[in-house]
């Protein structure tokens, strides 16, 4: 396990299992998801078949959903390890697995969680399991991708050939995506969400966060802590984060206490959107799965929410998933043989591990390549996906279509080093992965032609999409080959309205 300098991101470093000669495989998955203000894990059991070349999961087994932990606090901004780490083990004993059982998992780290100083603390939780685990530290952008997926949504615009906003509304943000065909073509996020004011149960504010306060600010209510919050100013604030809440929804830039509340850029100019669903913890709320309350506005919000919806315009449906829906259930491992059209250079620079997929939209069926429009595409999937620091290397998913020509290959292949600059800076290799068969001839301009001095891994002869993670081994000995393990995100496939699973009833740590 290592830690990147700048701190926030876990990386895990081997995969600790082969799966070259194995024609079914059954692997125990665990999804976690440590949030700022909820903390939960789920636990899967996923049969994989060789289908070619390749693994594809044919069935999948949630066994166990845990409770849902208010997520703990040591101090303003700084995580409770201890008390974290004890609930998860306290999870990992009910649902019967031993950590060392796992085989393949996710870990979600959001909000506060990914700050330095508490990354290698909750790294350290899953020590044992390092070796097994993709770790993503998701920013506004990827954790509303992660939403619309995790909820459905994404699987219903497909299915219904829709147009679908879904709403993450949890405990500090609210996130907003557009779903068209299956990916996310729109999104943003803003300050609004249950827990911006917290309550203790005698209804005394016990913690407020800043957004909170331009909210009461506006509407001229204290919010000391320690004193009472009355149930008219509770449903004040509620009433108003609804309002700010269905102003991004529509496209605007909606402000409290005269700051503005989106964290990200507003939706662009509405389109057609034809139904709309709700994930996040407020969500049980929305769709009636939930009754208790858990200090906090959640209730309230729900039902404010509920009464603008039909005036918004678009039908509401249900959600696959709600609290639960950024909560990866488990990491698919597949397997494939990137073949002889590859450029490897240096050999040294090889094994790499765990390197996310970008599939930026390449648009490659005409004749003349825009190197502009490439660099442009990887800049915009690397944003949408928190990865535009640089600090991360990739893997750039390249459907190539069309001749290779010289002209066709150098537009390309400086739009590519353009759209990957902030990351060939840090000094990573540039990593392509193709699905044709011209890794080797793109591997070669890049370093004869373009004279890029960075290592340059460019494969093909493979199926990768967004949400898939690679690890690239060495160069097979004799066969100038190398294999790759693909770790596919599972996202629900279906768009159904989905029920929690649970065991018998037991007390429920909280929830937001």
């Amino acid at each position: 396990m290592t830690e990147d300098e700048a701190g926030g991101r876990i990386f895990f470093s081997s995969t600790g299992r082969s799966l070259v000669d194995e024609d079914e495989i059954v692997v125990l998955s665990v999804g976690v998801d440590i949030g700022s203000s909820t903390s939960h894990l789920v636990f899967s059991r996923i049969v994989l078949e060789r289908l070619d070349s390749r693994y594809v999961v044919s069935t999948r087994e949630t066994f166990y959903q845990s409770d849902i932990l208010l997520t703990p606090y040591s101090a303003a901004e700084e995580i409770d390890a201890d008390a974290l780490g004890a609930f998860i083990e306290r999870q990992y004993q009910a649902a019967n697995v031993d950590p060392d059982e796992i085989d393949t998992g996710a870990l979600i780290l959001t909000g506060v969680a990914v700050r330095r100083r508490n990354a290698r603390a909750i790294g350290e939780l899953f020590a044992r399991q390092a070796g097994k685990m993709v770790a993503v530290s998701a920013g506004d952008n990827l954790e509303t991708v992660m939403a619309a997926h995790g909820s459905g949504a994404a699987a219903r615009s497909i299915r219904d050939k829709s147009t679908v906003m879904n709403i993450d509304v949890g405990g500090g943000t609210s996130k907003i995506a557009i779903c068209v065909d299956g990916r996310v073509s729109d999104l943003t996020a803003l300050d609004v969400g249950a827990r911006l004011v917290c309550l203790d149960p005698a209804g005394r504010i016990t913690r407020v966060e800043e957004a909170g306060r331009r909210f009461a600010a506006e509407l001229g209510i204290d919010l000391a802590l320690g004193t009472q919050l009355s149930a008219d100013a509770a449903r004040a604030l509620a009433a108003r984060m609804a309002e700010r809440l269905f102003e991004a929804m529509a496209g605007g830039s909606p402000e409290a206490g005269g700051a503005g509340l989106l964290r990200l850029d507003p939706l662009p100019a509405r389109s057609a959107i034809d139904l709309v669903t709700f994930s996040g913890g407020v969500a049980e709320y929305v769709y009636g799965r939930e009754a208790q309350t858990y200090g906090d506005l959640g209730v309230l919000l729900a039902q404010e929410i509920r009464a603008r919806i039909e005036g918004f315009g678009p039908r509401l449906e249900g959600s696959s998933e709600g609290i639960r829906a950024t909560v990866i259930g488990a990491s698919q491992y597949t397997t494939q043989v990137s073949g002889s059209t590859i450029y490897v250079s240096p050999l040294e620079a090889l094994p790499l591990r765990n390197l996310p997929v970008i599939a930026p939209a390449f648009a490659l069926d005409a004749e003349d390549i825009d190197t502009a429009a490439v660099a442009s595409a990887i800049q915009a999937v690397l944003k949408r996906l928190d990865l535009a620091d640089g600090e991360t290397p990739v893997a750039v998913f390249v459907p190539w279509r069309g001749s290779a020509t010289f002209q066709r290959l150098d537009a390309f292949c400086e739009g590519v080093a353009d759209g990957l600059a902030a990351i060939l800076a840090e000094g990573h290799p540039l990593v392509l992965a193709g699905d044709g068969d011209v890794g080797g001839l793109m591997g070669i301009h890049l370093r004869e032609e373009m004279q890029l001095d960075n290592a340059i891994i460019s494969v093909d002869g493979l199926e990768l999409k967004e949400f898939d993670y690679v690890d690239i081994g060495a160069m097979l000995p004799n066969s100038g080959a190398v294999p790759v393990v693909i770790k596919s995100l599972i996202f629900p496939t279906s768009a159904a309205t989905g029920k929690d699973w649970q065991p018998a009833p037991r007390e429920v740590a909280g929830r937001a």
